[in-house]
């Protein structure tokens, strides 16, 4: 049963809806680049490693905000106006037309405690480190690339994107997502016979 509170309750209603507006970081969305200078923003990053601490600011790769959006932990504004995850999903599909299998493997990994970033100066999709390793500290375990089921995938873009996990000493995990969106993970190495 619900139960309404008064807000002539001594206004603990009212602090607490503060309370909750507050305890969101406020994102800013340039377009392209998405940052904090929030305490809050500071903390997160020491606990989980949400974002990359520079310029006395916490930088977001589009995934981790999505992310972070989607569990109400950040607020994403964009000039003055604040968007949503659906409005937030629609300004991204413009700079990346397969963001959505990228999120869907991105939140996967996330969701079995894996801290997984942007590896683009890798050229390859993601960098993915095991559970309780943070990244500046430690090395990445795989590269991983995210792909549909129904894609197509030839002999020369697998050696290639093998080849970019091999030289970066990582191993190379492709997540495959299904028509029901869940994904299945295959690990390819290197094995000396």
């Amino acid at each position: 049963m619900a139960k309404r509170i008064s807000e002539n309750n001594s206004g603990k209603a009212g602090s607490k809806k503060k309370e909750e507006k507050s305890s969101k970081i406020k994102v800013v969305f340039t377009g392209e680049t998405l940052f904090s200078n929030k305490k809050d923003a500071f903390t997160l990053y020491e606990k989980s490693r949400f974002g990359e601490a520079k310029e006395g600011k916490i930088f977001y790769s589009l995934f981790e905000a999505l992310y972070l959006l989607e569990r109400g932990k950040i607020d994403v504004v964009e000039g003055k106006k604040k968007l949503n995850f659906e409005k937030f999903i629609e300004k991204l599909k413009e700079l990346d037309k397969r963001i959505q299998i990228k999120y869907i493997v991105f939140k996967d990994m996330r969701d079995r405690g894996y801290t997984i970033k942007t590896a683009l100066k890798f050229g390859a999709e993601f960098r993915v480190y095991d559970k309780g390793k943070k990244p500046g500290e430690e090395h990445a375990r795989w590269i991983l690339y995210p792909v549909r089921e129904s894609d197509m995938l030839t002999w020369h873009e697998f050696a290639a994107k093998n080849r970019v996990a091999h030289s970066t000493k990582k191993n190379l995990l492709i997540g495959i997502v299904d028509e029901e969106n869940d994904t299945t993970y295959y690990e390819i190495r290197w094995v000396k016979p």
